[in-house]
């Protein structure tokens, strides 16, 4: 057996060399050497705790720590040199150490496995992940606020079934999108709970027989809770599954807001347009003005739906505890969380830049999309809404027959569809009006946008006290 092979972390067991082309099949170190801080994290928390135990003395705990931080400084510092035995990061920085500081760090990997190591590198990955995303979000919905309250004045027509609905204010739909955000957040939150278990101690299936401290482990690593089953521990991805749901789920809403600007930006309407910033052209038509970005992020909603659906595919098929299928969760996880942190500083920065081009807007409102106000305008004369709707339809009838605007139907002929109406039937065509009457909270005249402002930006500060409090304790762990 050659000395390569003698020095992997299993190699014990084996005579003959690994297949090279299965080797670089089985290695994950391209991949998964982005955990090189979680895994340093872990390794000396957990050499600490076996020194509690009394399988480490205190200068050989300081020797592991003092060694990890120089492999620590070479990563940060594109230094460490990543050789042809490192499977994985673990392995890697196993090796390291041992070149740096001797027998010792034979020690370090007592009652640990690769099974329980490798799962808690990914669990404080993903919790620092998700802390970072939760303040790409909220600066995300800040700007929506932002641009909401500059924007306030602008009316447009509001759209359901690609159809001019009623009109509505500018930021009111602005505003759909950042109450989408925040639930993206608030549901993230609930995945960093179910993240934020420990599974260190649970040795490759059966647990730890050394009688370690795992409860120190977990309040030295930041974890609130400590896995109480070892085969679940080292087997559970389900944490990956619901972040890359939630990726998917949170690109979905990304993909609607890109697809509205997209609609918004053509010639046809006219609505918005992007500054040059984040326009592209043509390489054979000269006056195109191509928003490139918005159709990008369209596109990344569709590769992250795949991502998911590839991974749920890969649990699907495997037996209980650990299995190398597994390892496939790092490529869909890191893919997710990039995609999303650039998606939203890019969003932001975006959306800051946008110009309304509010005479377009105010040019597409037509009177046929206040019928609703002429069926409200009955009701409140006192008639039944059913019976308002009908008699409203019938002088949406009427006017298209006669190729007239609803406000130019005279009085004499909505007289004749009913004698409810009067003259006052006139002030129903301000379209000012109409959005005004939609007062109640959660609607889109200035007094529930004041709202809904207010109550995000409450929202708002109490998120970023939560996570501002998150990272100090991080770092205080640190």
């Amino acid at each position: 057996m050659s000395a390569r092979d003698c020095q992997k972390l299993w190699g014990g067991r084996f005579t003959k060399e690994i297949d090279p082309d299965f080797h670089d099949l089985n290695a994950s170190i391209k991949i998964d050497k982005r955990l090189y801080a979680e895994d340093i994290e872990g390794s000396i928390a957990y050499a600490t705790t076996l020194c509690r135990a009394g399988f480490l003395t205190e200068e050989e705990v300081q020797l592991i720590e003092n060694g990890f931080k120089k492999i620590l400084a070479e990563w940060r510092d594109n230094l460490f040199v990543i050789i042809h035995q490192d499977e994985d990061i673990h392995s890697a920085n196993e090796r390291r150490l041992s070149e740096l500081i001797g027998d010792v760090a034979k020690k370090l990997h007592t009652g640990r496995s690769r099974n329980d190591q490798t799962i808690t590198d990914t669990r404080l990955y993903l919790r620092k992940s998700i802390d970072k995303l939760r303040l790409r979000i909220n600066n995300f919905i800040e700007t929506l606020i932002n641009r909401a309250e500059k924007d306030n004045d602008v009316i447009m027509p509001g759209y359901t079934h690609m159809q001019r609905a009623q009109p509505i204010r500018w930021s009111h739909w602005l505003l759909s999108y950042a109450w989408y955000a925040k639930a993206d957040v608030e549901r993230l939150q609930e995945i960093r709970k179910r993240v934020n278990v420990l599974p260190l101690g649970s040795g490759a299936i059966a647990g730890n027989p050394f009688e370690i401290d795992r409860q120190f482990l977990a309040t030295y690593l930041g974890f609130e809770d400590i896995s109480c089953n070892s085969m679940y521990a080292v087997s559970d991805r389900d944490f990956v599954a619901e972040f890359l749901f939630w990726s998917s789920l949170t690109t979905i809403h990304l993909s609607r807001l890109a697809e509205d600007l997209i609609i918004y930006n053509t010639s046809e309407f006219g609505f918005v347009e992007f500054s040059d910033d984040f326009s592209t052209g043509s390489s054979l038509m000269p006056q195109k003005r191509n928003p490139d970005l918005m159709e990008i992020i369209r596109g990344k909603s569709g590769t992250l739906l795949g991502k998911c659906m590839g991974f749920m595919t890969t649990l699907k098929g495997i037996p209980s505890t650990y299995n190398k299928d597994l390892q496939e969760d790092k490529e869909a996880l890191f893919s997710a969380f990039d995609t999303l942190d650039n998606i939203f500083f890019i969003m932001e920065k975006a959306l800051g830049s946008l110009t309304i081009n509010k005479k377009k807007c105010s040019d597409a409102l037509t009177t046929d999309m206040l019928a609703t106000d002429l069926a409200y305008y009955l009701v409140r004369k006192g008639l039944p809404f059913r019976e308002a709707h009908h008699l409203a339809g019938k002088v949406v009838t009427f006017a298209e027959s006669e190729g007239l605007s609803l406000c130019d139907v005279p009085l004499e002929k909505l007289q004749e569809i009913s004698q409810i109406f009067k003259k006052d039937v006139e002030y129903i065509w301000d379209f000012k009006r109409s959005v005004e009457q939609y007062n109640v909270i959660g609607g889109t005249s200035t007094f529930a946008l004041c709202h809904q402002i207010n109550s995000l930006r409450h929202w708002l500060r109490e998120s970023n006290v939560q996570s501002l409090v998150v990272e100090e304790s991080c770092e205080s762990v640190d």
